[in-house]
């Protein structure tokens, strides 16, 4: 592989890790900044998940820049891209299930510090009674069996 091939893969590839990481940063921030109180906290935590990301994918990339994939130019630079996308997609799968993980935690712990769960209290029934019929709880119509008020005779 040429330098100019080579250069245009490490290119391609350190501006496909830094897009993605940002869109990880920016959702994820916003995801966490919601079951988080303190919306500084949410933002903290989701910096550190995207430098973590940001460092193992870059290191990734360097890996896969150095494998050989075939002896002339485009169809090296493809191949690797294609991998580096499926790599990309993997690290970015796990990025989702840690900031997933991370916000259970905080909801666990939301959960836990206002005394568990609140208790509901029952509500009665609000019943608009038949017109004709005073009262909370209206009568009940008679069953067709008994055949009053309805009988034919």
């Amino acid at each position: 592989m040429t330098t100019n091939a080579y250069l245009s893969f490490l290119a391609i590839g350190i501006a496909l890790v830094l897009i993605d990481g940002q869109i990880i940063y920016r959702s994820g921030r916003r995801y966490l900044e919601n079951s988080y109180g303190d919306p500084a906290a949410g933002a903290s935590m989701t910096r550190l998940v995207t430098v973590l990301f940001h460092l193992a994918t870059l290191g990734v990339l360097a890996l896969i820049s150095t494998i050989d994939m075939g002896d002339s130019d485009l169809p090296g630079v493809v191949g690797r891209l294609g991998v580096l996308l499926l790599v990309l997609a993997l690290a970015h799968a796990i990025t989702l299930g840690v900031l997933a993980r991370i916000r259970g935690e905080q909801e666990v712990e939301a959960v836990v510090q206002r005394g568990g769960r609140q208790r509901v209290e029952p509500q009665t029934p609000t019943v608009t009674p038949v017109p004709g019929q005073e009262g909370r709880y209206p009568d009940v119509s008679p069953s067709l069996e008994n055949r009053s008020p309805y009988s034919a005779q």
